[in-house]
């Protein structure tokens, strides 16, 4: 096993929506890059730094299994899928290292590069939240994903995720451990707002 000087970080990719207000079945398995946005976000998260991706898959799984190859990385199937994004956060973390860090992603987030997850995992300080940020209409950052929970943070943001909610509402609580890191500008100065794919007239974010 590879040998890590410091604290080392475990991604989870939360795949497991239907899609419903896209309307095209799992988001996981929308085609990109000549494969599934699943694939590439996981090998993507693997690239940027991580020692290893937990990918959480709910709605069509058996589907997202048998048309994905995800086999450089851990996947789980959260059964309460449908009680919202809450269950996912919780089931990704606890199939995490107990000793790593964690990098929550989305799997719908098509500009995310192994350089923004290797700017979020060197920017990160012990004990703090360390997230990605965008700027809005009139130029201030705003949080956005992914997001980075200190080993010591996990726990308690874990057992805040409810419904619809994963960190939310831990880091509304907790706005004084929260860093934000400007990820607006990508490799090859590509820039990104941080969009996710929701609904139709978003698909450009694939081309």
């Amino acid at each position: 096993m590879e040998d890590f000087p410091r604290t080392a970080t475990t991604a989870v990719l939360l795949a497991a929506g239907a899609g419903t207000r896209l309307g095209l079945g799992p988001k996981a398995l929308l085609p990109f890059r000549g494969r599934t946005l699943v694939e590439v976000l996981a090998d993507v998260l693997l690239d940027g730094g991580c020692r290893e991706v937990v990918v959480v898959l709910g709605a069509g799984a058996e589907s997202v299994r048998e048309n994905t190859d995800l086999s450089r990385h851990a996947v789980v199937e959260n059964a309460d899928w449908s009680t919202g994004m809450g269950s996912s956060f919780r089931l990704g973390l606890s199939f995490a290292r107990d000793e790593d860090h964690v990098l929550v992603a989305l799997v719908d987030q098509p500009g995310l590069t192994p350089e923004t997850v290797a700017r979020l995992l060197s920017a990160h300080r012990p004990g703090h939240v360390t997230a990605a940020a965008y700027p809005d209409a009139a130029g201030e950052l705003r949080r956005g994903h992914p997001l980075l929970l200190d080993a010591s943070l996990r726990a308690a943001a874990a057992e805040s995720a409810t419904g619809d909610a994963g960190a939310r509402h831990f880091l509304q609580a907790r706005p004084d451990v929260i860093d934000l890191v400007d990820c607006t500008t990508g490799t090859g100065g590509k820039r990104s707002a941080g969009e996710d794919i929701d609904t139709p007239d978003q698909l450009h974010l694939l081309d």
